[in-house]
């Protein structure tokens, strides 16, 4: 008797054998546009009307809290591959929380940008903090593709969907929030060291 796979069955092999190379193709072309945002910001910087400014202290504390995030999403991944089921919906909650917290830090650090009287637009308005503003708004909105994505890890979690080695979708989730996670890191020391 022959062990024949169904059509589905063969479809949902391919799709976990493409779906790591794909989250990576992904991550590349989100390197890249940051890597032009960034470039932007740098052949701006030489213009006459540029004017260097303090980082706004709530970028520190939201730069903590992801870096704080990415431990605890570590320690769910773990948790999951032991099937300890209740350690890791604990941590995934956390690192959720912990997200939530960078996002509101983030927005924080617009509304301490305008204290100084630095706005995105207007007259008012500087190149050097629209610069900022662009690249932390866009890298806030790949914050909340993966805080979705955190939703619906802890919800399956929670339901008991990853079990016995099907791991695949919390792993492709950690890895996402764990690149975010060190983009970030990347354009905070940018900012850090250039204004």
């Amino acid at each position: 008797m022959e062990n024949k796979m169904t059509l589905d069955q063969e479809l949902n092999v391919a799709r976990r054998k493409t779906a790591k190379p794909m989250l990576w193709i992904s991550m590349v072309s989100m390197t890249m546009m940051f890597a032009g945002l960034v470039s932007a910001y740098v052949i701006s910087s030489n213009r006459e009307d540029w004017v260097s400014f303090e980082l706004p202290t709530s970028l520190v504390t939201s730069t903590i809290l992801i870096l704080v995030s990415s431990l605890t999403m570590h320690a769910a991944l773990i948790a999951v591959k032991k099937q300890k089921s209740n350690i890791s919906s604990i941590l995934l909650v956390i690192t959720l929380l912990l997200g939530i917290g960078f996002v509101l830090s983030q927005v924080n650090s617009f509304s301490e940008l305008k204290q100084y009287g630095l706005f995105f637009t207007g007259p008012k308005s500087l190149i050097s903090s629209s610069m900022l503003m662009v690249i932390v708004f866009t890298h806030l909105l790949h914050i909340f593709a993966a805080l979705i994505v955190l939703v619906v890890m802890t919800i399956r979690q929670l339901l008991g969907k990853y079990n016995n080695g099907n791991t695949l979708g919390f792993e492709l989730g950690s890895i996402f929030w764990h690149f975010l996670d060190l983009l970030w890191i990347i354009l905070f020391c940018f900012f850090y060291f250039n204004t």
